[in-house]
């Protein structure tokens, strides 16, 4: 083993069995390394190859493990090798002795990146739930919020303040997709107890996540599921009642629901459609002005109550009427203007808050302000 190691070694995908895997080796002695360890089919240096190009061959030896290397910069590599964990673990041990230094995939990363909104736009990657999220986040990784950052930091440095202000608003209002691109949006179903939030919860996530029974009460804790929603990841949340009640723990479960529907991005009201109850109703709906309301259990609800409620959303989470437009009405809520192709997205709490620094020094007519708030997200001036 080599005393001074000059390369790094990382796995690029998750841990666990899969089709295929990435290791990636960078550093000065990397081609060096991969000269020893990788059989060429064409037999050629790894140190000869040019960037971009992929060579075909055998790990250790012409009967190991059939692996690509891509050489994917002067001093980097990426070894791409079947995803069972062995065959991965037999890969690194070997770069290890030979000389590699094993980091982990983020401070890989760290090191490696060409600018702190590619590397975050790569590390948010990997924690995806949905094809649309990591599409927008590999705009990102492509450069589209950075481009748009330099397009308005040269705005700045012209004195095109007006020019400037629109488009950090504009970035502004795409922050709310952004930042749920791997954590999931909010929503949470709330009501009076009995009047199907599990059955619905259910209904939309297409499987049995919540417990439903007859008995008002039912749910006494926060239950929860992931799903996506036209594209987008959504936490949806299953709540207690909410009533007048004398029982401690169905008490709790309340709090839990309220403190649930205070932080949440929507509140989804669920009604009985089939019970009269405007008052009570009317009390939640004034509580929750911004709801999206459902009238649930329209399977059983006679023709009166029907025309009571026609001007009303309406579902059966038994027999699926109203639900895939409830699913629409919840994405369309969520996200009303989605990004275009290609948009700039700012998609970390610090891009965010840098933004609303530079806007609110361009408010105050403060141009130099806001191009050092720029300044903190961008890459330094050499590398733009």
């Amino acid at each position: 083993m080599s005393p001074d190691r000059s390369f790094d070694v990382s796995v690029l995908t998750p841990p666990g069995r899969g089709a295929l895997a990435t290791v990636v080796a960078a550093g000065s002695d990397a081609a060096a390394a991969l000269d020893r360890l990788f059989r060429s089919a064409a037999g050629v240096s790894m140190a000869n190859v040019k960037v971009g190009r992929i060579s075909y061959g055998h790990w250790s030896s012409q009967q190991g493990e059939e692996v690509v290397v891509c050489r994917a910069g002067e001093r980097e590599f990426d070894i791409h090798c079947h995803g069972g964990t062995a065959a991965v673990a037999a890969i690194v041990e070997s770069l290890v002795d030979a000389g590699g230094k094993l980091v982990d995939w983020r401070a890989w990363l760290a090191g490696h990146a060409p600018d702190a909104i590619r590397r975050a736009a790569l590390e948010a990657l990997a924690d995806a739930r949905t094809e649309r999220a990591a599409v927008v986040l590999l705009d990102q990784l492509a450069g589209a919020l950075a481009h748009e950052l330099q397009a308005i930091h040269a705005e700045l440095a012209r004195g095109e303040l007006a020019a400037a202000a629109s488009a950090l608003r504009e970035l502004g209002t795409r922050a709310s997709v952004g930042l749920h691109l791997v954590t999931p949006f909010q929503v949470v179903l709330a009501g009076r107890p009995n009047v199907g939030k599990s059955s619905l919860i259910n209904a939309l996530v297409g499987y049995q996540r919540a417990i439903v029974f007859s008995e008002p009460g039912t749910t006494r804790d926060v239950v929860t599921a992931v799903t996506a929603i036209d594209g987008w990841p959504v936490e949806l949340s299953d709540t207690a009642g909410l009533r007048e009640t004398f029982d401690p723990v169905e008490e709790a479960g309340g709090r839990l629901a309220r403190e649930r529907l205070d932080r949440c991005d929507l509140v989804v009201l669920v009604f009985d459609a089939s019970e009269a109850s405007p008052d009570d109703d009317r009390r939640l709906q004034d509580g929750f002005p911004e709801a999206l309301v459902v009238y649930n259990k329209c399977d059983v609800v006679g023709a009166r109550a029907l025309a009571d409620t026609a001007s009303q959303r309406m579902t059966s989470a038994v027999s699926g009427a109203g639900i895939k437009a409830l699913v629409a009405e919840i994405g369309r809520r969520l996200v009303p203007t989605p990004p275009q192709a290609g948009a700039g997205v700012p998609f970390t709490r610090g891009q965010v808050d840098g933004i609303e620094r530079a806007l609110a020094a361009v408010e105050q007519n403060d141009a130099v302000l806001a191009m050092q708030s720029l300044e903190t997200l961008l890459p330094p001036a050499r590398d733009r």
